[in-house]
């Protein structure tokens, strides 16, 4: 059978097409829309974890395995549509740690940035680089690119924290280095609060030139500090897309406290529905206080306590407080910014 002249186009590039594949060449024309959109099309999908669902099976890891045998027992959040990624967002990871009482998570550093908010129980600590907090619910707390950490409970209660880290990030860029400390628990240092005490009141050390690249040295933000701050700014009117909301910064810089991965916090009082709002960054959030909903895109989701979700990139929000409500959030929106990518629209 003669074919037609379109077919016969497509044959011969249909051969052509498997010859270059042979030397490991494929056309651009043949991916270019999808390489290059004309707005964002993220893998990622909405997605939301109720703690009270989840918490079981999180207190089950604890009976399973140990934390010296797990190095860190967590169960990862991972997007629903890409499983086995070991990730939120396309950049972000995020999981659920346990620690019972009378264990220690033994002490290592990486090169990937971590960031830590405690959700439930009480008496763990964190140390980092010789210096102890200790972990209060909603304390976001940070352990800094190839600084030395561990984690330990000293209380009765077993204790949960929401783990968030830039592994995909580091993953893409094949630059990860990890060591393990010589002792499961760091010798201490200087005492509970001295990187609060030299770098959280709007004063630095003297001789301090810090780089608005670097981490920053103070690595506990509490969240009666934080809710102090928002109650405060509470007074006044709320942001139509926003509530009240802030971002948490390093104070010797103003930059975010790590180069990869922005936090954030917002009130969102009783009765308030926010304009709808979308971001180049996918953003986890995590309800501390208080209950809601998201509308994300065309679906919502109903959230309260220690509930955790995930929005997409570009993809429209719109928040409903039933109740005073506080939220914590993490993107990786410094990244995006310093390459000039970040983008937002307010609808």
């Amino acid at each position: 059978m003669n074919m037609s002249g379109q077919d016969a186009v497509k044959e011969e590039r249909a051969r052509y097409y498997r010859r270059i594949s042979g030397q490991n060449m494929t056309p651009l024309w043949e991916v270019l829309g999808a390489l290059v959109p004309k707005a964002p099309k993220s893998p990622v999908a909405p997605a939301l974890w109720r703690y009270a669902e989840v918490r079981e099976h999180v207190m089950e890891a604890g009976r399973l395995i140990t934390a010296s045998e797990a190095e860190r027992r967590v169960l990862v959040l991972e997007n629903p549509a890409m499983r086995g990624n070991s990730s939120i967002t396309q950049s972000l990871y995020a999981g659920l740690q346990l620690i019972m009482p009378g264990e220690v998570a033994p002490a290592h550093r990486h090169t990937q940035s971590a960031l830590r908010l405690v959700l439930d129980g009480e008496g763990a600590y964190t140390a980092v680089d010789g210096e102890r907090t200790t972990m209060r619910r909603g304390d976001f707390i940070i352990t800094p690119s190839w600084t030395w950490h561990d984690h330990g409970n000293l209380g009765t209660e077993p204790v949960v924290w929401l783990d968030g880290l830039d592994i995909p990030t580091v993953r893409f860029f094949d630059a990860g280095f990890a060591e393990h400390g010589a002792a499961a628990s760091q010798q201490t240092a200087r005492p509970e609060g001295d990187s609060l005490a030299r770098y959280g009141h709007n004063m630095v050390p003297l001789d301090l030139d810090q780089k608005a690249s670097e981490p920053t040295k103070v690595f506990v933000y509490p969240f009666a500090q934080t809710k102090e701050a928002l109650t405060g700014i509470a007074r006044t009117a709320p942001d139509a897309h926003f509530g009240h909301k802030l971002r948490y910064v390093n104070p010797a810089t103003g930059a975010s406290p790590m180069p990869t991965i922005g936090a954030f916090a917002q009130l969102l009082p009783g009765g308030f529905a926010s304009a709808p709002y979308r971001c180049t960054d996918a953003t986890v959030y995590v309800c501390l206080e208080g209950a809601g909903s998201a509308v994300i895109g065309d679906t919502t989701y109903t959230f309260g306590p220690n509930d955790v979700f995930v929005v997409p990139s570009w993809h429209t929000l719109s928040l409903r407080a039933d109740e005073d409500t506080i939220l914590f959030s993490f993107s990786d929106r410094p990244m995006q910014q310093a390459l000039g990518l970040w983008r937002e629209e307010k609808i």
